[in-house]
């Protein structure tokens, strides 16, 4: 970023390294032991709900109380992890939980055997009044560099921001505004730079078919100066949560932890990731069994990378592999000529939607027939689920809430295909009248 920000910077270090202030704390290091293990191997199966014992322990062990407690919480945690055995057998976040329960258990003397009531999180006490106003972190002493715009050297321009949405079979719209569609199964990075990193993991929608749909996400905040500890927020299907994996809502217990913040918009289907210290705005929705993805995002904070680090890979930069893309545009073709010849054609509406019918339930939330509408109906097409219709809707009302631009909002299919053949004809035909004419007039004027 500028320099005023570049000089303040500290290295980066593992957000996981520095714990609480007794030994009792270390059990935090398990839960971010564990987030970190989650976000190098995202491919975990979707059923293994090892996350959700991890925030149940945290929430339960975030405030310091009776041992006793705290070997409560313990054992409700083991009982927790063992529930999980048969579907995270595979998952080194689940082994790595394992072991950290052994050694918290033998460092405060826990028991095996005793009551494993559900933890619960703990209320904390009030804190003391607050000698400044309201939201401390927004006031004019407040750290500069925790502050994206105010950061900046003045004089300077107001930075441009830019928009990337990824959401329904997948359907992806890059920063420079291209929109694609793509098959990208498994685990594809979104976004990858010096701040933050966004990986999505891509499940099919269908058995057999190439629709594929997001089922999993998961963001890193990388630790920033005075503002934020790193952090993670990962959600999966049925599974939206309203904080950060270790339990919290904020960046930490650095001065600016505010700048970083989740909020929840409506619980399991909506929630806002507000990252003020880098001028970013990040939305997650789940829209029936998938999530979505939107983010408002500086362009200057887009193009920041590590060094020597490789990009190529990152979707919302660069777009989807070619190799990765769908055409949908001949998928649609080859629908509309299976709906006028009167048969339907395999695999393209499973659930009795046809082309005419997919348009006109499109048609209900997406009036404009733009890139959204399109894309609507190719979902509803090659998979039958009526969810992506909202799901397109969503992510449109996202555009215009996220883009900078609002001229942008809509974008259209580029007429590639027919433009150039269509003005080659014309000037064609115009050469040959004129070749015509010409050789009328030399003929007329021979025989006079």
């Amino acid at each position: 970023m500028q320099s005023q920000r570049e000089r303040s910077e500290e290295r980066p270090r593992a957000g996981w390294m520095v714990m609480g202030k007794r030994a009792r704390l270390s059990a935090l290091e398990v839960c971010k032991v564990i987030a970190v293990f989650l976000s190098l191997f995202p491919s975990v199966s979707l059923q293994c709900k090892i996350l959700k014992c991890n925030s149940e322990f945290w929430a339960s062990t975030s405030n310091s109380g009776p041992e006793e407690e705290f070997c409560t919480a313990l054992r409700a945690y083991n009982s927790c992890v063992r529930r999980t055995a048969r579907t995270c057998r595979g998952d080194l976040a689940y082994h790595s939980a394992q072991h950290g329960i052994e050694d918290l258990m033998s460092q405060h003397n826990c028991s095996k055997e005793g009551p494993t009531s559900q933890p619960r999180a703990r209320t904390l006490p009030p804190p003391p009044p607050p000698q400044l106003p309201p939201d401390s972190q927004e006031r004019s002493d407040g750290p500069e560099v925790c502050h994206y715009e105010r950061s900046l050297p003045r004089h300077t321009a107001p930075p441009n921001y830019t928009h990337c949405g990824f959401f329904g079979d997948p359907h992806l719209r890059t920063f420079g505004d291209d929109f694609q569609t793509c098959k990208v199964e498994g685990a594809w990075p979104l976004i990858h730079n010096k701040y933050l990193s966004v990986q999505v993991t891509n499940t099919p929608v269908v058995p057999g078919s190439l629709a594929t749909a997001t089922s999993k996400l998961t963001i890193i905040f990388k630790n920033f100066q005075e503002c934020v500890d790193q952090k993670m927020y990962h959600a999966e299907t049925d599974e939206l949560p309203a904080a950060f994996a270790d339990g919290s809502k904020n960046g930490g217990d650095r001065h600016g932890a505010n700048t970083l913040r989740v909020v929840e918009k409506v619980p399991g289907q909506h929630v806002e990731i507000q990252a003020k210290y880098i001028g970013t705005t990040i939305v997650v929705r789940q829209v029936g069994r998938y999530l979505t993805f939107a983010v408002r995002m500086p362009e200057e904070v887009v193009n920041s990378a590590e060094e020597g680090d490789n990009q190529d890979l990152y979707l919302c930069l660069h777009g989807c592999p070619a190799n990765q893309r769908i055409d949908f545009r001949t998928f649609r073709a080859r629908a509309s000529e299976a709906h006028g010849a009167g048969r339907a054609r395999s695999g393209a509406a499973p659930h009795g939607f046809t082309y005419q019918s997919a348009k006109a339930k499109c048609k209900e939330r997406l009036p404009v027939e733009d890139l959204y509408f399109q894309s609507c109906v190719f979902d509803l097409l090659s998979s039958g689920d009526i969810n992506f219709t909202m799901a397109a809707y969503y992510a449109f009302e996202d555009v215009k809430t996220l883009h900078s631009n609002s001229n942008r909002y809509h974008i259209f299919e580029k007429k590639i295909g027919n433009a150039a053949p269509r003005g080659g004809g014309i000037l064609s035909l115009f050469l040959l009248n004129c070749l015509a004419v010409l050789l009328w007039i030399e003929c007329c004027s021979v025989h006079l």
